[in-house]
């Protein structure tokens, strides 16, 4: 435990720390910092200061931002920390989960406490990695969820605690244990909240969010939905307080503990703009038109990933065999929609993604296809064997997995790298 306490005595100081008015526009420049030629260079100059580039497994001429690492992820991560320190948008890791299950690549077997040291070890290297805008992404299961989240708190603070998503990670029904475990959990943190807010994106649209909007008067502007003219008077003004009369001639009044959403002076001017209905006839309680057109965002995501959303652990390894017919593969492999959702919200293109257990390597294939830059540790030997192939495939225009949605038609580059003196 006393390893485990200092992890976290090393960061309280940072996670104490106010934030500044001009922390949002540093995180932006650190954007485009590895984008500029000038500084391009400086990086892959300290890249091959530190590490050793691997021409066999790569796909590049050596200027590639885009690396997969052979190596042991703490070791790897305290190097890239001195070349390219708060660089990463979004790390995503899926450790083991310590659920005592020997599995094809490795086992995950180690005791409570030595897991959760070697974890916290990992994620607080990462910590420092995160641009201050940037998040950490977090793939476990119930055996050392409650303790991982109790213990990330305390390195990342509980204010820049996101959320915690449950994932369906399978839609069989598991018959041999008391009950069937159907789902996973990915725990989200921010660097800094308040700035991954307002960098977070969002989700598309749905078909069945714009079959709510409607056009039954005819309005220029195109589909509308409503949504109701009276809020909880909690924050109310006086002047949000008054009777409304409809073009119709009734009377509407507020109820009890209710005010309008805007002044008078506001409302006549939003009626006479026809963005006020009060039903076919005029008589009807007053509701505001929200037009589609003028809708400047998409969804939230909610906390609850279905297996239709976002894939299952099933379908990854269909996806695995078809990349690689008759070889041994994981047994608990990402789909590559579940990544795409995370990066999705998390990035743009030409943000730098991490994966510090980089495993199948579907963070860096799907990081590739969504134009993002990517940095993939891996201490084992399949980090040439599935890994780096994968890429490659990717690049030669692979078309299962997401291929269809980006639409991913190949193209790009990568290298592979060992640390020096290994």
């Amino acid at each position: 435990m006393g390893q485990i306490v200092a992890l976290k005595k090393s960061v309280s100081a940072e996670n104490n720390k106010p934030v500044s008015s001009n922390d949002a526009s540093k995180a932006m420049v650190s954007n485009k910092f590895f984008r500029t030629k000038k500084n391009r260079s400086k990086v892959l100059g300290k890249m091959s200061a530190r590490f050793k580039r691997v021409a066999k497994w790569s796909q590049s001429d050596g200027s590639s931002l885009n690396s997969i690492i052979h190596g042991d992820n703490a070791e790897v991560m305290d190097v890239l920390y001195e070349v390219m320190p708060e660089s990463i948008k979004c790390a995503y890791i899926d450790p083991p989960y310590n659920n005592g299950e020997v599995y094809r690549h490795y086992h995950d077997t180690l005791g409570h406490e030595k897991w959760l040291s070697s974890v916290l070890t990992r994620i607080a290297k990462i910590h420092r990695l995160l641009r201050k805008d940037g998040v950490l992404w977090i793939s476990i299961d119930e055996n050392e969820l409650h303790y991982l989240k109790v213990a990330v708190d305390e390195i990342f603070g509980r204010r820049n605690f996101i959320a915690t998503v449950v994932w369906e990670h399978r839609t069989t029904r598991e018959n041999r244990r008391e009950f069937s475990n159907n789902h996973e959990y990915l725990l989200v943190y921010a660097k800094t909240k308040a700035l991954f807010r307002k960098s977070m994106n969002t989700l598309p649209i749905t078909d069945s969010v714009i079959s709510r909007y409607k056009n039954p008067d005819n309005d220029p502007r195109g589909p509308w939905q409503s949504v109701s003219a009276n809020v909880q008077d909690g924050h109310a003004t006086k002047s949000q307080s008054y009777d409304l009369v409809s073009p119709g001639g009734v009377l509407h009044r507020l109820p009890k503990g209710r005010c309008w959403c805007y002044t008078k002076d506001r409302m006549d001017q939003e009626i006479k703009d026809n963005r006020i209905w009060f039903g076919k006839d005029g008589r009807s309680v007053p509701r505001l038109k929200k037009f589609l057109s003028e809708r400047n965002q998409g969804l939230s995501p909610e906390t609850l990933w279905k297996a239709s959303e976002v894939g299952t652990t099933s379908e990854a390894k269909k996806h695995l065999l078809k990349l690689f017919p008759g070889e041994s593969l994981f047994d608990t492999p990402k789909p590559e929609p579940l990544i795409y959702r995370i990066l999705l919200l998390s990035t743009k293109p030409g943000d730098i993604v991490l994966d510090a257990y980089l495993g199948s390597g579907t963070t860096t294939a799907v990081s590739h296809k969504m134009d993002r830059r990517y940095i993939g540790i891996e201490v084992g030997e399949h980090i040439k064997t599935h890994c780096s192939r994968r890429i490659k495939m990717v690049i030669n225009g692979e078309n299962e997995g997401l291929s269809d949605v980006v639409p991913w038609k190949g193209g790009g580059n990568f290298d592979f790298y060992v640390l020096k003196n290994r």
